[in-house]
């Protein structure tokens, strides 16, 4: 039974790697310092024998015990909301946190595949986003504390690869959608769906003509799990492609929710990218990947996920009140 860690095996993306790997014959161990992780997305894995969890924080020591085959570094603050309140610890997951994960890859002489994110490419002046652009980051902006994070953390990968002959993955993941994701986060498609349910009116910043393009769960978890089995060491972009603009993403949710409200209109955050559409070009070729769930089928089942919660949970006050915060 292969074995394999998975940090920040308490949020979103995390608990579905944890539920992937665990299909598909792993020993899994799961860690997270639940900072922004919730053990609810892992409460059905805890009875089983092939599974394991560490309340830890990769930014200052990682001590797993036995063999390791394989690690996911899935661990940071992912949402604007939270970057923008943890900048901190943020930097230190992206720098420390990778670091000590390499450094366990390579004791163990584990192959590690370490997510990055579509926001290395920033405010981007290419569309689509291929992986050989390199970028357009205001390193000193409210966004920055995220994107020079993982920005550091692919150099830092590349770094082992090429100095220590580390076996390394990178995964750059444009906007996914789905289960578990948390309600009040900030990020655009559980906003709508949260102000929908509550019956405000949806807010959409600046005009609403950036664009976004979602990628249902399941997708994504497939083109990490294939990314990792495969020989290819340098960046892929993992995302759908169909483009959307928010104001448009905005009509759809109404739509979906079968709502009355209307949307309102709020200042455009500052470094908002404009443009955000992966070029899977590569992903198609190396992987032989692309997505597969469409957006309206992913969104009936998202909404019926997050339309099942508890109204103490759709009612949370955590981030909803934050003013001025900036959609990812």
């Amino acid at each position: 039974m292969p074995r394999i860690l998975i940090t920040g095996a308490a949020g979103f993306l995390g608990s579905h790697l944890c539920d992937r790997f665990i299909r598909e014959g792993y020993e899994v161990v799961g860690m997270d310092n639940l900072i922004t992780g919730d053990l609810r997305n892992l409460e059905h894995l805890f009875p089983l024998k092939q599974f394991t969890f560490y309340n830890k924080d990769v930014s200052t020591f990682i001590h797993v015990p036995g063999p390791l085959d394989y690690i996911l570094h899935f661990a940071s603050p992912a949402s604007p909301i939270d970057y923008l309140k943890i900048p901190i610890q943020t930097l230190k997951v992206g720098s420390l946190g990778t670091h000590n994960c390499l450094g366990l890859a390579k004791a163990k002489k584990a192959r590690i595949l370490v997510a990055s994110t579509s926001e290395v490419y920033g405010d981007p002046t290419v569309h689509p986003q291929t992986e050989e652009y390199w970028g357009n980051v205001n390193p000193v902006g409210p966004r920055g504390v995220y994107d020079e994070a993982k920005r550091f953390q692919e150099a830092m990968t590349m770094a082992y690869h090429t100095y220590h002959g580390l076996e390394t993955r990178i995964i750059r993941i444009f906007n996914t959608y789905g289960p578990r994701m948390r309600l009040n986060d900030g990020r655009v498609l559980p906003a709508f769906i949260g102000q929908a349910l509550r019956g405000e009116d949806l807010t959409v910043f600046g005009k609403g003509n950036q664009t976004r393009s979602f990628c249902y769960v399941d997708d994504l978890v497939e083109g990490i799990y294939r990314l990792l089995h495969c020989d290819y060491p340098y960046p892929v972009n993992i995302g759908n492609p169909d483009e959307i603009t928010i104001l448009q993403f905005a009509e759809e949710i109404i739509k979906l929710t079968g709502t009355k409200q209307k949307i309102v209109f709020k200042d455009l955050p500052k470094d908002d990218p404009t443009q955000r559409r992966p070029d899977i070009t590569k992903a198609k070729k190396i992987l032989g990947w692309e997505p597969k769930v469409s957006r309206a089928e992913g969104l009936k089942i998202t909404y019926a996920a997050f339309k099942a919660l508890p109204k103490e949970v759709l009612y949370k006050q955590e981030h909803r009140d934050f003013e001025g915060y900036i959609r990812k």
